[in-house]
């Protein structure tokens, strides 16, 4: 049996990739993850601006952005900016979101970060808005183009792995609050978990049901409802994926010795995967991996390696995916409206909480699974 190692573990670049982009926010993510990438796959970006103002010139000399705005009004007024790009706290980016469908002239499109609203409802109104103010709503859920789990879902569309049993996800990666962060009581499943919620959306599809347990964060000195997460995914098929998001990973922040990192591993009737993901590690930036072993070849274990890695190639893919979406005229697949189906696997998970009980994704979101 040949096989052919081409994973397609990066993405397709955008039929189109001219489109004149304004960006709002300019925090690490985006000065160092956004604008890099942007810059590595030739996207066109305009302006930014920030609350800061002398962060966003900051980061607009360090990456070339060619004009600082006082605000999003004025960012706006720029009618080569076709698509807005919004990396800000989560409690802050409805009102950007809303500020921008209040404007005569609206942009075409918005890349909006996850999560979309730190609830279900407050997304959901979000969308709507979007869809009746008729401008195109992505969010930014950039773990589906981090290079491994690309990989993976190519190894299960091509049925090597044969029928999945099992998948999980192990996150060891300690965190420090600050800011909007100490303003919510939500605070692990909407900003950490979220990423592996969909991505197992992404891989599988929509499970019926889940189990979430949590604690607090010993770190985080404020109240809060979910600092250290596991939760199980529920599947028709028998499929099982869960994940441990341990977000305090030991007193490492407080002198112990770190072992850090992000692992994930898929078992199927066919055959299993496993990855790592090298994100823990930035600033250094370490490519993701991906191993994987057949029945069909007994003992052998085939190793694919790449220099790409999640952090920070993966934000040219969300963002490519909006513009070929644009160009194409299609619905892209992370739409605002799809980003509420992770949406609800995070609400089910605090529901699963507060009721100490296994979940039915339909009975949180009963219109998104009819």
């Amino acid at each position: 049996m040949s096989l052919n190692l081409d994973l397609e573990h990066t993405a397709t670049p955008p039929a189109r990739g001219d489109y004149g982009i304004g960006v709002v926010g300019a925090g690490f993510v985006v000065r160092d993850l956004h604008l890099v990438a942007y810059r590595k796959a030739g996207f066109r970006v305009l302006a930014i601006t920030d609350v800061d103002a002398s962060r966003a010139r900051e980061v607009a000399r360090l990456r070339g952005v060619p004009r600082v705005c006082t605000g999003v009004d004025e960012l706006l007024e720029d009618s080569e900016i076709e698509v807005v790009d919004i990396a800000v706290p989560p409690d802050q980016q409805p009102s950007v979101v809303r500020r921008i469908l209040e404007r005569p002239r609206r942009v075409r499109a918005i890349l909006a970060q996850k999560p979309l609203a730190l609830t279900l409802e407050e997304a959901r109104r979000l969308v709507e808005e979007c869809d009746s103010a008729g401008v195109v709503l992505a969010v930014n859920q950039n773990m589906r183009w981090d290079p491994s789990i690309r990989a993976l879902r190519t190894l299960l569309a091509r049925g090597w792995l044969g029928e999945p049993v099992l998948a999980t996800i192990e996150m060891r990666a300690p965190r420090r609050y600050a800011d909007w962060k100490r303003r919510t009581d939500r605070l692990t499943l909407p900003v950490m978990s979220i990423h592996h919620l969909d991505a197992f959306r992404f891989l599988f599809g929509e499970p019926e049901s889940l189990f979430a347990s949590a604690r607090r964060d010993p770190r985080a000195d404020f109240p809060h409802t979910d600092g250290i997460v596991l939760y199980v995914l529920e599947y028709a098929s028998g499929l099982r994926a869960a994940a441990l998001d341990d977000v305090y990973a030991g007193p490492v922040l407080e002198g112990a010795a770190a072992d850090n990192f992000v692992r994930w591993r898929a078992e199927g009737t066919e055959g299993m995967a496993r990855g790592t993901i090298g994100w823990p590690a930035w600033p250094n930036v370490v490519p993701s991996t991906l191993d994987f072993t057949l029945r069909s070849q007994p003992g052998v274990w085939f190793s694919p390696r790449w220099k790409e890695a999640w952090f920070p190639d993966a934000f040219a893919g969300t963002m490519g995916e909006l513009l070929d979406a644009l160009t194409m005229g299609r619905t892209p697949s992370i739409s605002g409206r799809d980003n509420l189906r992770t949406m609800s696997l995070v609400e089910a998970c605090y529901r699963s909480l507060a009721e100490r009980r296994s979940v039915r994704v339909a009975d949180v979101a009963s219109d998104l699974f009819a």
